[in-house]
């Protein structure tokens, strides 16, 4: 059964639909942040509703958190969860980095790789401490007490990429690939897999050793216009950044983005989804009645990941509107 991916609405709904996800039988629900969400206070409250689903982030930002606090927190989250923590990492585009964390943009590839390994020195840590001088991080820490082991020292780290040198390090480092909601068969098999091969190959890892995760946008509605409609206003939302263009761009859709991009522009939401193509929504996403969704999702997009997440679209939607998809996510696809 495919994983879920609560992004939106408040923590209230994060809870509720947790609880009604591990119900319907659900193998795993992710969350993720941005500037008015914390991942890990979402992650905390999902831990604490559930008892058997996994949770993960899909993602937690990889930059403003020392190394230091993040691997406190996961190991906290984990302990919360009884050991069903994913921890999801992603350092955003380059605007995000500098202007929303004051982090150094350069290089974010170099930095993961860096700190992913740093993580897991702090979860085996042992009396002796760390020390530790890099490009990115230094850390020298003499442990004043008695260091207790978290519950696990080899919690998965997932590592968020689009563009090809971010999915190597992941192939490199970390324990899977969280992929992007617009990420589409093509792209997985000619950029991402190959991408992550050449990073398992660079650490002399298989390629088992590495899970493949990636959304998929999934809005549901009596009237498939309105399922469509919101998923042409997700996919617009993501086409303005340019960091994402090499997807768009391999399915030869450049001068729709330009459109979109214009629109964005201008704040004209309805330009914005008027300039995205029908034919793009059939690469990027499912939509449509709940027998339509579970139809296309069976027999276009099973098999292209090793955990897919069903993903509603939250750009324009109402919180009601938001659980509700959700919601219909679940009755769809749970048992």
């Amino acid at each position: 059964m495919p994983g879920i991916v609560l992004l939106g609405g408040n923590l209230r709904t994060v809870v509720d639909l947790t609880a009604r996800a591990e119900a319907a039988g659900f193998d795993s629900v992710w969350t993720t942040e941005f500037y008015e969400r914390s991942a890990t206070v979402s992650l905390a409250a999902m831990a604490q509703c559930s008892k058997r689903v996994t949770i993960g982030s899909a993602i937690a930002y990889a930059v403003g958190r020392s190394p230091l606090v993040l691997s406190a927190e996961a190991r906290d989250l984990d302990e919360l969860s009884g050991g069903r923590l994913i921890l999801g990492l992603g350092t955003g585009t380059r605007t995000m980095q500098r202007d929303w964390h004051g982090a150094d943009p350069d290089a974010p590839a170099l930095r993961v790789e860096e700190l992913i390994p740093l993580l897991r020195r702090f979860w085996s840590m042992d009396d002796r401490g760390i020390d530790h001088d890099g490009r990115f991080y230094s850390v020298h820490l003499k442990p004043t007490v008695d260091v207790t082991p978290p519950l696990r020292t080899d919690m998965p780290v997932y590592l968020a990429g689009v563009n090809a040198r971010m999915i190597r390090a992941a192939g490199t480092v970390a324990d899977g690939l969280v992929g992007h909601p617009i990420f589409t068969r093509r792209y997985v098999e000619e950029v991402v897999r190959p991408a992550l091969a050449a990073g398992v190959d660079r650490a002399g890892r298989k390629e088992a050793d590495v899970a493949l995760a990636g959304y998929v946008i999934c809005s549901i509605h009596d009237d498939p216009a309105v399922a469509r409609a919101e998923a042409k206003a997700q996919i617009a939302f993501y086409a303005v950044v340019r960091t994402y263009a090499a997807v768009f761009a391999l399915h030869g859709y450049q001068r729709d983005v330009e459109n979109i991009r214009t629109a964005w522009q201008q704040r004209d939401r309805v330009a914005m989804i008027a300039a995205v193509p029908d034919e793009l929504v059939d690469v990027m996403a499912i939509t449509g009645t709940p027998e339509e969704v579970r139809q296309r999702f069976f027999e276009d997009f099973r098999g292209i990941y090793d955990h897919a997440l069903l993903y509603s679209p939250s750009f324009g939607l109402s919180d009601q509107r938001f659980a509700d998809n959700l919601q219909a996510i679940i009755e769809t696809f749970g048992h």
